[in-house]
């Protein structure tokens, strides 16, 4: 941990020297709500976000923020390693071209409906998936936009890897949406006014609107991981056609960094949220990954108690993507790429707002949580998709 803020109604943690005003301002008024437990957790990520900061953990008694899971609910990395010691540049463009082909991109999904076996089971069945659920059959196996990506990656054991990260696409906005929707009206109706224009509207666990809330997220964190399961299979695909070699898969390794749950943190049952922090429990693996052209890491939990058992889920920006696109140079940032020899698809002015210009310094962001993980894998990239 890097400092602590004392002064709210309980105390910030933070794993950064240098916190944005907007991040300050919201990661005080969670460490005001009247149901945060304990301390309130900031990520070395961490960033300003709609209502909590990006890369925040915040512990709750007996009530759930739906903005503080955010909107892509269950959006998570996953990795897993080849067994491919090197790879060949053309081959490389080769695979990235059938990726392309086999996994939509950006708002794009399938034409066609995708196995249905591969769908989560329905907690609820009147509720905002049942209704998405034809749409989320289409968008299942999908990579979305922003800052979701497909990469191919040289690991520093020697193995080539391959790192996605996307999340619950339409369904988990469609249930992020309804469900803040009725903790506003709920929050306006009980003269919780200020939380509403705070963008933390809650509501209280135990109520059925809760549950539903509880009960929908669930299926949407489930429905992600089928989605970047599928994803996997199709990248994978994409190798066994292109590479002529008999392919070994190592475990595949996956971690959410947009949810809720129901843990025990000193002393008492308590509902971590995590918007932008992915788990980190004592030997738990995970992944942290850096931006466009920058390192990304496997990594070992250290169980921090103070973190929540937390730690970042990436880089975490520093740009918004307006002002990336108007300050950075493009010219700069593809040189970047080109000198690592990295296939990427940064093209136009445009796509600058991924650019790894935009983000934090992940080797920074490292240093800071060595309390937090200790990294097991590092990983230089070799080709990138984004969404």
């Amino acid at each position: 941990m890097k400092k602590e803020i004392v002064g709210e109604k309980v105390p910030i943690k933070l794993w950064l020297d240098n916190i944005e005003g907007g991040a300050l301002k919201q990661v005080k008024n969670l460490a005001n709500l009247p149901f945060a437990f304990h301390h309130v957790a900031l990520m070395p990520d961490a960033h300003e976000g709609y209502g909590m900061p990006i890369g925040g953990v915040l512990a709750t008694k007996n009530v759930i923020v739906p903005n503080a899971v955010g909107v892509d609910i269950g959006c998570g990395m996953c990795a897993q390693k080849t067994s491919l010691r090197s790879i060949d540049v053309s081959i490389l463009k080769r695979i990235m071209s059938a990726i392309r082909q086999a996994v939509p991109l950006g708002f794009r999904k399938h034409e066609k409906f995708q196995d249905e076996k591969l769908m989560p089971r329905l907690k609820i069945t009147d509720g905002v998936i049942q209704k998405e659920w034809k749409n989320a059959l289409k968008s299942l196996g999908s990579l979305g936009g922003g800052n979701h990506f497909i990469e191919i990656q040289k690991g520093s054991d020697g193995y080539v890897w391959i790192m996605l990260h996307s999340g619950s696409r339409n369904l988990g906005k469609q249930v992020a949406e309804y469900y803040d929707q009725k903790a506003k009206q709920e929050c306006l109706t009980r003269g919780f006014d200020n939380l509403v224009k705070q963008g933390l509207s809650f509501l209280d666990f135990d109520s059925r609107i809760g549950q539903r809330y509880f009960a929908e997220m669930n299926t949407c964190v489930e429905y992600a991981l089928a989605n970047r399961k599928l994803i996997m299979e199709r990248i994978k695909q994409a190798f066994v056609e292109n590479v002529d070699e008999k392919f070994v898969w190592q475990d595949f390794i996956n971690i959410a960094h947009n949810y809720a749950a129901l843990e025990r943190h000193f002393g008492e049952n308590v509902l971590v949220h995590r918007k932008g922090a992915t788990q980190a429990q004592k030997d738990q693996i995970g992944i942290i990954p850096g931006s466009q052209g920058t390192k990304s890491y496997i990594v070992r939990g250290l169980g921090n108690l103070e973190s929540f058992q937390s730690c970042s889920h990436g880089a975490g920006r520093r740009m918004g993507r307006n002002q990336a696109v108007r300050e950075l140079d493009l010219k700069t940032e593809i040189e970047k790429l080109d000198r690592q020899g990295i296939v990427h698809a940064i093209r136009t002015k445009k796509d600058l707002d991924e650019a790894s210009g935009a983000y934090k310094d992940i080797s920074e962001v490292m240093r800071n949580q060595v309390d937090l993980v200790e990294i097991l894998v590092e990983l230089s990239p070799l080709a990138v998709v984004k969404g």
